[in-house]
């Protein structure tokens, strides 16, 4: 063994190892936390006799989180990256104590609300603390580890929120959230007070000029925010209130255009190289896998007749399959890292070419096809993020993590309010063709996303920073 190997940098040991602890924990609790909504909503609006409110609730932390990733992102860059991460663990604790101790829907709502805002602000501030703290050698494996965490919850976190629900009541899925992140956060108390003795990075006047381009577009932000609420509010009423819907649904669709023109970085809507391709192909990615599974489990229901239950198979084999080819990228596998984003994003389009035998075939076989697409995703979504922290610097690594999430955000957002337009207009009786024509547009995004890959530069020296 040599020297340069018994010094290598290990994840699990030495000083990084609390800093892994601590995220994983986070991850892991924010992925029960969104899979148990899902579980315990019906309950709760019935409970209510709010079955009205059910999109609203739905769609509420969805506007917060968007606005609160450009706060974060500024954030960071001005502050750091503990701030941000203490805002986000507070506002997590306040909505799930909001919508634990709830005694009416607007409670719930304004949980949910506090619920995006706490997930924008934590999201943002872990990817600064884990580019702060790991050296760039390591954060590949730290991202398959990302995804690692969502396969429980979204195999057994349906399941024990039933079972709490059922037993005990939906409150205590929330209240019980509460008390688990104490011992999160006490994990992450090492890596932060770390972070906090790490002396701000001196500003070019350029970084100055982005920095305040990025506090001006901030309202434009907060209108992507209302007009993302307002997309899937409508898209949710289209059949109950068809005229004010479809006067909604375009009007957002231009302000949400117009808000990513202000919000994305220079060069994002042509792919100019480097990380506005970066940024492009996250929007389309997103928007492909997004666009499919969302209405898997509606098409096996209706196309396959799969009881609630069964057709819940596509989000376990999301869950699997995404970490998966998360856990592939992170491994030592030699390649650059645009190789292995186009690896995931030719697996990726493959995989929903073959998904969409589904909306015309009896057969299982469209569920493998699922499962190629996910492990796709699962390598290029790891890939990007990896990609836009070895293409920024400790003075713009905030920003550019909510530009590139808010991409994601605004373009699966825009997919979903298709979409659902699609099959509003043939709800009594969506045949073959309208599911068909949904996963074959995601393939379609998908394909694009892989030709704009091209155009993403990577760093020719990963380890330095």
């Amino acid at each position: 063994m040599t020297l340069t190997e018994e010094r290598a940098p290990k994840l699990f040991s030495g000083p990084h190892l609390p800093l892994v602890l601590g995220v994983i924990a986070l991850v892991t609790l924010g992925a029960f936390e969104n899979r148990a909504v899902g579980t315990a909503l019906p309950t709760m609006v019935r409970e209510f006799d709010a079955l009205g409110s059910f999109g609203l609730a739905n769609a509420a932390p969805n506007a917060s989180y968007l606005v609160s990733l450009a706060i974060a992102g500024l954030w960071a860059d001005r502050r750091g990256p503990i701030p941000a991460l203490r805002a986000g663990a507070i506002a997590f604790s306040l909505a799930q104590l909001l919508v634990g101790t709830a005694q009416a829907m607007p409670m719930v709502v304004a949980g949910r609300l506090l619920s995006g805002l706490a997930e924008g602000l934590l999201d943002v501030a872990l990817m600064v603390l884990v580019a702060r703290a790991l050296p760039a050698v390591l954060r590949p494996r730290m991202f398959s580890l990302f995804a690692a965490m969502w396969i429980l919850p979204s195999v057994l976190g349906p399941f024990v929120t039933g079972l709490v629900t059922e037993h005990f009541g939906w409150r205590w899925v929330f209240l019980g959230a509460v008390a688990l992140l104490a011992p999160s956060w006490l994990l992450l108390q090492p890596a932060m007070r770390m972070s906090a003795k790490t002396e701000a990075p001196e500003r070019t006047e350029k970084q100055a000029a982005e920095l305040e381009a990025w506090r001006a577009a901030l309202p434009w932000a907060f209108a992507a925010s209302v007009a993302l609420f307002a997309l899937t509010l409508a898209g949710d009423q289209l059949e109950a209130h068809t005229v004010a819907a479809s006067l909604v649904i375009p009007v957002s669709l231009v302000v949400l255009g117009l808000a990513a023109v202000r919000v994305m970085p220079g060069g994002t809507f042509v792919a100019r190289r480097g990380f506005p391709a970066v940024v492009a192909v996250r929007g389309l990615g997103g928007a492909a896998f997004a666009g499919t599974g969302a209405y898997l489990p509606l098409l096996l229901t209706l196309r396959h007749d799969f009881s609630p239950s069964k057709a819940g198979i596509t989000l376990s084999i999301t869950g699997v399959s995404w970490a998966f080819g998360s856990w592939l990228q992170g491994r030592d596998h030699g390649l650059q890292r645009a190789s292995v984003l186009r690896i995931g994003l030719t697996l990726m389009t493959l995989g929903l070419a073959v998904t969409s035998l589904l909306a015309w075939t009896t057969g299982w076989f469209g569920l493998v096809g699922w499962m190629v697409a996910g492990i796709g995703m699962g390598l290029s979504s790891s890939s990007l993020s990896v990609l836009t922290l070895d293409l920024s610097d400790a003075g713009n690594s905030g920003r550019n993590t909510s530009a590139a999430q808010m991409a994601g955000t605004m373009s699966i957002a825009t997919a979903l309010a298709v979409s659902s337009t699609l099959l509003a207009l043939k709800a009594d009786d969506p045949g073959p063709w309208v599911f068909g024509t949904i996963i074959t547009a995601s393939a379609a995004l998908a394909l694009i996303a892989l030709l704009t890959s091209h155009r993403v530069r990577t760093v020719t020296n990963p380890t330095a920073r």
